[in-house]
């Protein structure tokens, strides 16, 4: 690690300096900008770690399977058979495989988009109602939204209140989230209060969960395109298979939600973008309010505007790994049992491969631009053998939501809204993004 440029080491491991920066997103950041695109840093839960904002230097990183434990211990109040996150990669290949087999795949992404599409006109629905009775707060319906999504996709049904398992997400992350952080309990909660708080929503979560499995398991579904019926198939136990769905609700129902809302709150102060891509939707749609999943492909530019939304607001904003031997970075040794850390965000605002990086710019993501970067210049999803399995749901469930609401719905910023990011479990923004809904004539 000699030689790896970094701030002094301090004696908190680094807790006051990422409170300071105002979370580990923003941290991150400001470390890159200091020190250049490899950074020696120091992070509650890894003793010894290297930051990678280079998208060639993270090539060299590609084949790492092995999580630092301590720093995904958060998560283990979610698992009862064994953290899912940080399994051995011996275990994890062939667990992934099943997940893949599913969650990438175009037959069951086909088999519940009806039903998707109902869920998102349902919502297109309510806010065309409220019109003139107030703005939105677009990260609480649409993660709410997307809990109902991944309810039907994991668990082949809803889910049994979405409103009360998002707040029992929330309440667990925010618990062992502070834990990692040494964030204070707020004033007037006591530690001990805030951990029961945490302990009754999980209950609440696993009960949800319990009974939704224990009625699909009752029906004896196996179907290969319906997570659970893979999951039995391939004679996973009962706990794992709890402990997975419950991974992939805790993975996304946030992660279509925040996108949307973040590309929807950039709309908004771009309309000529917004515009042009309500101009291609009616030209690929003509009068029909909702696509085809056979019509997605046919919105190139609705694409690259979701994409570019995620470069400049990514909805997981960092990962890690962990080496199990020496790797080289560029000049620099990185011995065994180095945290390596993905600052996603840091990645995406690289100014050596994104131009004016903070410029919203939909046309970045045109074939021929991709075409000049390097492979892992965006990394919204991650990258390597521990990416995100649903990244290929993810996209379909967020071009679609997008396609529904931009076809019938203007959105307009709030004056005098300030829409700040914040870190949480993804990147959020703090009082929510509110924003004015009106019916759109189609041209």
């Amino acid at each position: 690690m000699e030689g790896i440029p970094g701030p002094a080491p301090r004696a908190d491991g680094g807790a006051a300096a990422v409170a300071a920066a105002g979370g580990l997103h923003a941290y991150q950041l400001q470390l890159h900008a200091a020190y250049g695109p490899l950074v020696r840093f120091q992070l509650p839960g890894a003793e010894r770690a290297v930051s990678v904002a280079d998208p060639v230097l993270l090539e060299a990183t590609a084949h790492l399977d092995e999580r630092p434990e301590r720093l995904f211990a958060f998560l283990e109040p979610f698992f009862e058979a064994g953290n899912l996150q940080v399994m051995p990669a011996a275990e994890h290949a062939p667990w992934r495989r099943v997940l893949l087999s599913v969650l990438a795949g175009r037959p069951s992404h086909e088999r519940h988009f009806a039903r998707f599409t109902e869920l998102v006109t349902e919502l297109a629905d309510r806010w065309e109602r409220r019109g003139a009775a107030g703005p939105v707060a677009l990260q609480k319906d649409l993660t709410t939204l997307s809990l109902r999504m991944i309810g039907v996709y994991a668990l082949g049904g809803e889910a049994v209140d979405p409103e009360a398992a998002v707040a029992a997400f929330e309440e667990v992350l925010t618990e062992y989230l502070g834990r990692l952080y040494r964030v204070p309990a707020p004033e007037g909660q006591g530690e001990q209060e805030r951990a029961e708080r945490a302990r009754e929503a999980l209950a609440r979560l696993r009960a949800m969960v319990d009974q939704v499995v224990a009625a699909h398991r009752c029906g004896g579904r196996t179907d290969r395109s319906d997570l659970i019926g893979a999951l039995v198939e391939a004679g996973e136990r009962p706990a794992r298979i709890r402990d997975t769905v419950m991974m992939t609700m805790l993975a996304a129902h946030h992660t279509t939600g925040v996108a949307v809302s973040w590309t929807l709150h950039l709309l908004g102060r771009h309309p000529e973008v917004a515009g042009r891509v309500a101009g291609e939707l009616d030209r690929v749609l003509g009068d029909r309010p909702a696509p085809a999943y056979a019509d997605l492909r046919r919105l190139p530019y609705l694409e690259m505007v979701l994409k570019e939304a995620m470069r400049l607001f990514p909805p997981g904003p960092y990962g890690a790994r962990q080496t199990t031997g020496p790797l080289t970075l560029g000049d620099h040794e990185i011995p065994a049992g180095t945290t390596v850390f993905y600052p996603f965000w840091a990645v995406h605002m690289n100014p050596a491969h994104w131009p004016d990086p903070e410029r919203f710019l939909p046309e970045r993501f045109a074939p021929h631009e991709v075409a000049r970067r390097p492979r892992l210049a965006y990394v919204p999803f991650g990258l390597g053998p521990r990416s995100c399995e649903g990244a290929a749901l993810a996209m379909v469930e967020a071009e679609l939501v997008l396609a529904v609401l931009l076809k019938r719905l203007r959105f307009r910023p709030v004056p005098g809204h300030e829409v700040t990011p914040v870190e949480r479990f993804v990147l959020w923004a703090a009082d929510d993004i509110r924003m004015t809904v009106s019916p759109r004539m189609p041209a």
